[in-house]
């Protein structure tokens, strides 16, 4: 599903001149624009494009470039304006939770000193001031003094 005459004439006004400051002339941004809709609607790995959209890496590199230069930033914000302005967007915003996910580094603190499953670590002294009862009867590991702190003075 390649774009549309409509959708391209939209488009076409947003996107830089296909005369690039060095090298010669890059390849028509329809066709490029159509290899990466397709690579990321059908999920495809780039190296498996179709041979009529021309060069995989010509995609790939150009989709790259405008990324850093804000071209499509660009086209987002002129196709939503324009949009806003016909009146032909409609507002709404959701969040579903079941998208919104922690990285799998954030489920609990690991290293030096604790056990899996464990709140509380192994190795902390014996007084009873460092007593936690949430800790089932474990104590809590001695504050910390800045690196450069002498004790005693």
């Amino acid at each position: 599903m390649s774009l549309t005459d409509a959708q391209w004439a939209k488009i076409e006004p947003l996107l830089p001149d296909r005369a690039p400051k060095r090298g010669g002339r890059w390849r028509d941004h329809r066709q490029v624009i159509d290899a990466i809709a397709f690579k990321y609607r059908t999920g495809t790995p780039w190296t498996e494009l179709p041979d009529h959209f021309g060069s995989w890496k010509g995609a790939h590199n150009r989709l790259r470039k405008w990324a850093a230069d804000g071209t499509w930033e660009k086209v987002f914000t002129g196709l939503l304006a324009r949009a806003d302005a016909e009146g032909d967007l409609d507002w709404v915003v959701a969040v579903d939770s079941t998208i919104v996910r922690a990285h799998q580094h954030a489920a609990g603190k690991k290293g030096p000193g604790w056990r899996a499953g464990r709140s509380c670590p192994r190795t902390v002294p014996r007084r009873a001031e460092y007593q936690d009862p949430s800790c089932l009867g474990q104590p809590l590991p001695p504050a910390r003094l800045h690196p450069h702190a002498q004790p005693g003075r």
